[in-house]
């Protein structure tokens, strides 16, 4: 093709994939506007609510932002209206400036949730012309710039930066170039910290003695000097100097939204896994290092469950044997959509097996209206440990204060039972056929699968759920 015609090309597709996102109309202050007419622009989805007051509060401000100075430079928001009716809509639409999704169209507002993982309002998406995304956050990236300097917002490439602090002085970052890197955001304030990152050191030491490629760098949320220096004076490996730009800069690539969290990068700097603190929490050895997310994920090890709709598998009651012959089955959808997953950056489905009874798959059981079961023994013994709050029994999911007495591993393992679930823990379990369920928890909802677990069944429940077939039934 010459350059014109491909450039034409291309703007087509950018066009084709707005629409094929938003629609093929817009409601506009005059009328409908074609959703190709954003072509070349910005695109800012503006998911809020008249009856949401920070979403009230944040309107104005990006109404005088848009048009004071991101309009003129290329932005424009579309409303995606999380009103509970039409009247509210168009009364809280007539106070924008800009462009919405049809309030009729709430089906589209479904998936646009989904696909963003709009988890509350008021949220801001920043897209490129072609749909890609630009941040999820856009709501931070406007307040901390609202007169476009940086404008689009485009993120910065990932940098390991010049050096780190070290035990003995600074670390060049030349020095761990070609390891697998550990980005360990933590801080000394936070309680779950403070209990996981013992249990990383002591697998840390393991790790360097096997002679393993991984470095670990701690990023740091302390509020001062001080509390950095107390904190990483317990760590034995490298970090980001305190109050150093990358902080912040990776907390945003990474959208760090808790912590503890651990980022796992490959020897190339690309991102193994954003959420690695579940997955090297059950491989604290190390054995399925460099710890690529599984194709089907530990139901007890949920780690990425929110990310996309999940497929779960309950097969506690069956045997080993039976389990595999399962797990195969799934493992060719798992696999297909994987490769997917690697063409298109996007998360389609997620998968999730419970191999044994716990307290993640007890939950998912009782969420899901499932016949409960007996808790698994867990492998090392229990004793009685001091109750009160900041505990759950890991057998029913009751918070300690709602328990009956707590039993505690003795070996280390962050483990409770309250004690009912201590006297119920090993008995016999009831024979049961595996259940596949899908649990979209974006829209607090699950759908249920009949028959048995194969690759064709599952393919087609995942084919109705796509074609709106079937009934969603509420947690």
């Amino acid at each position: 093709l010459k350059p014109f015609k491909l450039f034409r090309l291309l703007r087509r597709t950018m066009a084709s994939a707005l629409v094929d996102l938003l629609g093929p109309k817009l409601a506009g202050r005059d009328g409908e506007v074609d959703t190709s007419s954003l072509d070349g622009k910005t695109i800012g989805l503006y998911f809020s609510a008249h009856w949401c007051p920070p979403c009230r509060g944040f309107t104005p401000k990006l109404a005088e932002w848009y048009q004071k100075d991101l309009q003129s430079k290329g932005l424009e928001v579309v409303f995606v209206s999380s009103d509970r009716d039409e009247d509210a809509f168009k009364e809280y639409f007539a106070e924008m400036p800009w462009l919405a999704l049809p309030y009729a169209d709430r089906s589209r507002k479904e998936q646009l949730s989904k696909k963003f993982k709009v988890q509350g309002i008021p949220s801001f998406v920043l897209l490129k012309s072609s749909g890609e995304v630009i941040t999820l956050d856009g709501r931070s990236a406007v307040s901390e710039d609202p007169t476009g300097a940086n404008f689009p917002w485009l993120p910065e490439p990932f940098s390991l930066g010049d050096s780190f602090v070290g035990k003995d002085g600074d670390v060049p970052a030349a020095s761990i170039a070609g390891k697998v890197k550990l980005l360990y955001f933590s801080a000394h304030w936070c309680p779950p910290c403070r209990g996981f990152t013992p249990q990383l050191a002591k697998a840390y030491a393991t790790w360097k003695e096997k002679g393993m490629n991984v470095e670990v760098i701690f990023v740091s949320g302390d509020k001062d000097q001080s509390s950095f220096d107390e904190y990483y004076g317990e760590m034995p490996w490298i970090a980001v100097p305190f109050e150093d730009k990358r902080c912040k800069q990776w907390n945003k690539q990474f959208e760090v939204s808790g912590i503890p969290t651990v980022v796992i990068l490959d020897t190339d700097n690309s991102v193994i896994n954003k959420d690695g603190r579940g997955t090297i929490a059950g491989d604290f050895e190390g054995k399925t290092f460099p710890w690529h997310p599984p194709l089907i994920g530990d139901l007890e090890n949920p780690s990425g469950i929110q990310d996309a709709p999940a497929i779960v598998a309950l097969m506690e009651t069956q045997t080993e044997q039976e389990q595999e012959q399962a797990l195969s089955e799934l493992k060719v959808l798992a696999e297909r959509y994987r490769a997917e997953e690697k063409k298109t950056g996007e998360t389609k489905y997620v998968f999730f097996a419970a191999k044994t009874s716990g307290s993640t798959s007890g939950k998912v059981r009782q969420m899901t209206k499932q016949q409960s079961l007996p808790p698994a023994k867990h492998e090392h013994s229990l004793a009685v440990a001091d109750g009160g709050r900041g505990w759950g029994c890991d057998g029913c999911s009751k918070s300690g204060d709602e328990c009956k007495g707590r039993n505690r591993c003795t070996e280390g393992c962050d483990f409770d039972l309250c004690d009912d679930c201590l006297a119920e823990s090993g008995k016999a379990m009831p024979s049961l056929p595996v259940k596949v369920v899908l649990l979209d928890l974006a829209s607090q909802g699950f759908y249920e699968m009949s028959g048995d677990l194969t690759t064709n069944g599952v393919e087609d429940f995942l084919g109705e759920f796509e074609g709106g077939k079937l009934v969603k039934q509420e947690f």
